[in-house]
């Protein structure tokens, strides 16, 4: 199993990003799938959920709510986040993960850097 992210990068205050990360070795539509954070020195954070299937379940932790949109491509097993109106706060790596009853993957993690 290998959930491959990518998207990295270093922008400026109010820039964007988007991040994708594909997952191989499961059946991707099967998996709940979300995004997490981890900032220096800080716990890993929950930053966006998206349910299993269509994908209708989504929630996002409320500090980005309104900037950021995480969706799925399941034919492509491909698990989305567009990040607009970055902030310096929004600086962390970024890991995607996935839940399907007990089990669970993560992402090698991709780095988000936002100057201000």
């Amino acid at each position: 199993v290998q959930l491959q992210a990518s998207g990295r990068g270093l922008v400026q205050t109010g820039g964007s990003l988007r991040l994708s990360c594909e997952a191989s070795g499961i059946t991707f539509a099967k998996y709940d799938m979300d995004w997490y954070r981890q900032a220096p020195g800080k716990q890993r954070e929950l930053v966006a959920s998206i349910s299993r299937g269509r994908g209708v379940g989504i929630k996002y932790v409320d500090s980005v709510k309104g900037r950021f949109t995480i969706s799925r491509d399941n034919a492509k097993s491909t698990l989305s986040l567009q990040m607009n109106e970055l902030e310096p706060e929004d600086t962390a790596v970024y890991y995607c993960h996935a839940k399907w009853g007990n089990v669970d993957y993560w992402g090698q993690g991709t780095q988000v850097t936002v100057s201000s």
